[in-house]
């Protein structure tokens, strides 16, 4: 396989609308640039559209058959589908209502957080939705936190509290086939700014604590093998005193991979957050991205609608290999992580 259409496996992208043909851009970088994944949204915030992607269960089951079949590998079809008020499936348009992390941590029943979990899976497997990129394993350390505590994302302060529901969500979603992901690493519990809207220093309200659920599910057998862990834009000087933890080798490296050892996938937080954009160009910081070790990136296209993206962003980062900037090697191994990845999906979900 070429480098360029290796590129490409490396990617999650957002797109424009409800119903796609054969001439619609992300079905062009699905056949002409081997994309390796999509991801689904219910709005599209640059164009202001409280509308995007979902309409109805039986549209989204067309709209993820016809995206699958273009796809010469298993395409990765994402979603964020933690319950709550962190749900792209919602009841307005005909989905099944599932409470939050907060709300199951809350109530501490096996029971219920297994029929939520079940309940959201086989949502997902019945669509065609082979990723959900939850659970949330942050701790709920600072409840007025405006993207964890405060929108009721965490399912406890406790680690302990938090990979026991985390260990029940894993497996539900691995019943029914359905890759997940856990975030945000290395802890956003703590943060007191939200890094959708612009940067956000952890370095001083961090706690070791924030690692334990990370640590431990990575270990635990039950749950293991974790499928990926998201990288959050969080920037902790104590880590890495030049970049946030998407884009840093420090924390990718030596943390991430290498004292907590986790082999599986390595995957950003949407790049089109503020957080990143206002320090880093979209291109610099997928070439950052790859330099630090990550295996997947996701441009969600909603915060900026960028149809062109992928084919703009493939020559930039054949540049940066050839400049030494990154090394080709890591290409390679990120592409053998993300098709171990693919390898785990059953291949009725991939209609050729």
């Amino acid at each position: 396989m070429k480098l360029e259409e290796i590129i490409g496996q490396l990617f999650i992208l957002g797109f424009q609308g409800k119903d796609l043909n054969e001439h619609s851009p992300i079905i062009q970088d699905i056949k002409k640039r081997n994309l390796g994944g999509v991801i689904l949204f219910d709005r599209l915030l640059a164009n202001n559209k409280n509308h995007n992607n979902i309409e109805s269960p039986a549209q989204v089951k067309g709209l993820c058959d016809f995206l699958q079949k273009h796809s010469q590998s298993p395409l990765l079809i994402a979603i964020d589908q933690e319950g709550g008020m962190v749900k792209r499936l919602k009841r307005k348009t005909g989905f099944p209502e599932t409470e939050s992390a907060y709300e199951l941590g809350i109530h501490n029943d096996v029971i219920r957080t297994e029929i939520h979990a079940a309940t959201t899976a086989c949502t997902l497997g019945k669509l065609g939705i082979n990723y959900n990129l939850s659970p949330v394993v942050d701790l709920n350390i600072y409840p007025d936190n405006p993207v964890i505590g405060k929108i009721q994302r965490s399912f406890s302060a406790s680690p302990e509290h938090v990979v026991h529901h985390a260990v029940l969500w894993l497996a539900e979603h691995k019943k029914q086939n359905i890759l997940t992901c856990l975030k945000h690493f290395p802890g956003h519990g703590n943060s007191q700014t939200d890094s959708h809207l612009g940067f956000t220093d952890i370095s001083n309200s961090w706690k070791k604590s924030e690692l334990i659920p990370f640590q431990k599910l990575i270990n635990d057998k039950k749950s293991s093998p974790i499928d990926s862990i998201m990288l959050g834009h969080l920037y902790h000087k104590g880590f890495d005193s030049k970049y946030p933890a998407s884009l840093s080798p420090v924390i990718v490296g030596s943390l991430l991979r290498n004292k907590l050892a986790f082999q599986g996938v390595i995957i950003t937080d949407d790049l089109q957050m503020k957080a990143i954009t206002d320090n880093y160009g979209l291109e610099e910081s997928v070439c950052l991205a790859l330099a630090a070790g990550v295996d997947m990136i996701i441009v969600g296209n909603n915060l900026e609608y960028k149809p062109d993206f992928l084919k703009q962003v493939i020559p930039a980062i054949q540049r940066a290999v050839k400049e030494k900037k990154i090394e080709e090697e890591h290409i390679y191994k990120a592409w053998k992580r993300v098709s171990r990845l693919k390898e785990k999906l059953d291949n009725t979900q991939h209609k050729l």
